[in-house]
């Protein structure tokens, strides 16, 4: 019994040596190996590894790509003196995990807090160059590439790669922002204005032009009417002469029908000579017409 006792003890000892003598690196991670506080070796790659218990000891680093958050907006100032805010985001990793170590002690706040220093100091560069309108809209994609490459060649010195910088927003203070709305507001209103202004113009030209089309358009219409009725006319006047030398007597007792009857309407006086051509077929009205 005593044996089986002492035998147990070993063989828990003997795991408890080759547990504390093996150890397991994440494929999200990078590890330290230490012996006695010293730097033996650096672990890139996942897997299974061994250490030397008691003597050594492993520090776990994420090697996966980090977000540095802006809690509040920081203010810069462009070429034109006036105050911005600006809120961005920093997106990073570690890349030399024994040099990150050396830098900052492998704390990520202080590492944080380098980073952040750096891309300060890049922005108030950038932003001091240009005005508002280029880092508002013209040229901000520029100020982004730029930043991102100075703070990359200063975060490389601790270990780190700065692998993109957004800057997701950009503000005018409250006190300046009033300012600029009117401004904007009457820019667009002359804007409108000069719009409105030439649309009344084309307005006024396109109506002359129809209009100078429809005179265009009646002078030749009434041409043509003028011309067909000429045409009429005279077609009426040659089938008239015509008729008229076919029978001349039925043709004067026709026309004088047509003027008697034109003229001899109720209530209407009209005062002649008996002798007047006029009543020509009246007086002869019991005789026959000569055919």
């Amino acid at each position: 019994m005593k044996n089986k006792s002492v035998l147990l003890g070993i063989l828990i000892a003997l795991f408890l040596l080759v547990s504390s003598s093996l150890y397991i690196v994440d494929q999200r991670q990078k590890a330290i190996v230490f012996q006695l506080g010293e730097v033996v070796d650096v672990k890139n790659d996942p897997g299974l590894y061994f250490k030397i218990p008691m003597v050594q000891n492993v520090r776990f680093f994420d090697s996966r790509i980090l977000t540095m958050d802006a809690e509040e907006p920081d203010r810069y100032i462009t070429s034109e003196k006036k105050n911005v805010l600006v809120d961005m985001f920093v997106k990073w990793r570690i890349i030399d995990v024994k040099q990150y170590f050396i830098s900052v002690r492998g704390d990520e706040e202080l590492a944080r807090v380098r980073l952040s220093q750096t891309i300060n100091s890049a922005l108030r560069d950038e932003f001091g160059n240009r005005t508002v309108h280029d880092v508002v809209s013209g040229k901000r994609d520029e100020i982004m590439d730029t930043t991102r490459e100075k703070a990359n060649a200063d975060a490389n010195k601790i270990g780190i790669e700065v692998v993109d910088v957004r800057i997701k927003r950009v503000d005018l203070p409250a006190t300046v922002s009033e300012s600029v709305y009117r401004r904007m507001e009457a820019e667009r209103k002359r804007v409108a204005n000069e719009l409105r202004s030439t649309g009344a113009a084309e307005s006024e030209k396109i109506r002359s032009n129809a209009d100078r089309q429809r005179e265009v358009i009646l002078a030749k219409a009434y041409r043509d009417a003028q011309k067909t009725k000429g045409e009429g006319d005279a077609k009426a006047a040659n089938i008239y002469a015509e008729a008229f030398q076919k029978n001349p007597e039925f043709y004067s007792f026709y026309r004088s029908l047509e003027a008697y009857k034109k003229s001899f309407k109720k209530g209407d006086m009209m005062v002649l000579e008996p002798t007047s051509q006029f009543f020509n077929y009246l007086k002869n009205s019991g005789k026959p017409i000569n055919k």
